[in-house]
């Protein structure tokens, strides 16, 4: 999942919602990588301040979310992705697109760019 849905889980957006919910009774499993958690975290920041960033990056920390550290693998994947489409997707936003591939994931997202990269299956929150 993007940074974007992240921030949808702490709007209490009903549409997100159900996908957190599985992820925290195990009834799946859901990812995000740690790029995606630091643009997450700096968003948060810039908007509402660091200590609800702080706050926020402690909460997603602590639910059932596994946050992929980046690897070798991964930091060659997305920069691959990026490399592909420099002008469309950030390196955050390639970073996600890896990890789909990766686990041959449902990529959850509000970019609607990302939502059309070509070899994973993505479900677009438009917002």
């Amino acid at each position: 999942m993007d940074a974007g849905c992240l921030t949808l889980h702490f709007l209490a957006d009903p549409r997100i919602r159900r996908f957190f919910d599985d992820i925290e009774d195990g009834t799946r499993p859901g990812y995000a990588s740690s790029a995606n958690l630091s643009e997450f975290y700096y968003k948060t920041c810039q908007k509402l301040g660091k200590p609800t960033a702080d706050l926020r990056y402690v909460q997603i920390r602590r639910t059932r979310l596994k946050v992929v550290e980046t690897d070798e693998e991964l930091t060659r994947a997305a920069g691959l992705e990026k490399c592909r489409q420099p002008q469309k997707l950030s390196l955050a936003d390639c970073h996600a697109l890896s990890l789909a591939k990766r686990f041959r994931a449902t990529l959850l997202t509000t970019d609607k760019e990302l939502a059309r990269a070509k070899g994973i299956t993505s479900l677009l929150f438009e917002v």
